[in-house]
């Protein structure tokens, strides 16, 4: 990697030598000239940074199919952060629906550098007890099983077709996504069901949900950027499935290094770092269900871990107040029940 660097850091010298002596004949040269300094200037940079021996930066690299990303990334911006609110003093409030992890604020203040300051913790406006309900289906296999997502296919089925499809089912990989989408078509082709099947990447985010939105009775299939910032609000979303737990993958090059730093300080990097993480990403997955006060539907956390390991206890005590349940004909039973009432209401 390093006599990469270095031959790439001599092919850019070289071709700026050429440009430099080219670049008045024509604005596009000129402009290619100031393109190439630039790259320079920003690998120079990527390998000469100083770093803090407290908080060192991360140095990663990301190879896709026809380009390399070089990233510098702080082991933590605490400190940057911190900086910052000396630097302009007043009151800061920070606010949101998935700070904390249970009741604590421990995790996010960590990372921010907000040692000191006041947290409080209120409870929704939504009636989660009356109208939603978390469903850990039974029997399903360890996640590193290589038939899970065939596994979570078969758990999930029964509950689309209760729910007249109306579901998001929420992946924490990509490959999953691809596997779970196909698996779910043959299905709707295999029973000839007239339900419409969408997957992430095959428009733009904002096409997708006015699709959704629209159908009415459509199934998204997507991985993490619909996890949080998306709002379906009313009937047309009424199931919304996660796959796993939402752990970072363990070859993730900056959760490695955080993993890493925190170990050397004889610290738990799991309890400490990458749970907290998970239990906020769930919580924003599971946070797409109900929207408004009159929503009504089903959280369906598939991963067996949430049942089976003690951490598990921290990821489900730290969800909205759902009725829980194991059971799936109970789970089916909520979706008859929300039929005959929508019924009843437009009667």
């Amino acid at each position: 990697f390093a006599e990469a660097l270095a031959a790439l850091e001599k092919e850019l010298a070289d071709f700026a030598r050429h440009l430099e002596s080219q670049a008045v004949r024509s604005e596009g040269l000129a402009n290619c000239l100031a393109r190439t300094q630039e790259l320079m200037l920003r690998l120079k940079h990527w390998q000469a940074t100083d770093d803090d021996p407290e908080n060192p930066n991360i140095r990663w690299a990301d190879a896709g199919q026809y380009a390399i990303t070089l990233n510098l990334t702080p082991l933590s911006v605490a400190k940057i952060f911190k900086r910052q609110l000396e630097g302009h003093p007043r009151a800061w409030i920070f606010t949101s629906a998935t700070l904390a992890v249970g009741s604590d604020f421990t995790h996010y203040r960590g990372e921010l550098g907000l040692d000191e300051a006041d947290s409080g913790c209120w409870g929704s406006p939504f009636d989660y007890e009356a109208h939603a309900l978390l469903y850990s289906p039974q029997h399903l296999p360890d996640p590193n099983d290589p038939h899970y997502n065939e596994a979570v296919v078969e758990a999930v089925w029964p509950a689309i077709q209760a729910s007249g499809g109306r579901a998001f089912v929420l992946c924490t990989s990509l490959r999953a996504m691809r596997r779970i989408h196909e698996l779910l078509k043959e299905r709707i082709e295999f029973d000839g069901i007239e339900m419409p099947l969408l997957l992430q990447g095959e428009g733009s985010k904002t096409e997708l949900l006015e699709r959704f939105r629209r159908l009415g009775n459509a199934v998204l299939v997507a991985s993490q950027s619909f996890w949080e910032g998306v709002d379906v609000r009313g009937e047309a979303l009424s199931l919304v499935v996660i796959d796993k737990l939402p752990f970072a993958p363990p070859d993730d090059p900056v959760l490695a290094a955080r993993i890493e730093h925190l170990k050397k300080q004889g610290r738990n990097a799991f309890f400490e770092y990458q749970l907290p993480r998970a239990v906020i990403s769930m919580k924003q997955g599971a946070g797409r269900l109900i929207r408004d006060e009159a929503d009504r539907g089903v959280l369906m956390i598939c991963d067996p871990r949430l049942i089976t390991k003690p951490y598990g206890k921290r990821v489900w005590r730290s969800l909205p107040p759902m009725r829980r349940t194991r059971e799936e004909d109970e789970a089916l039973a909520f979706f008859d029940e929300t039929i005959r009432e929508t019924e009843e209401i437009d009667a």
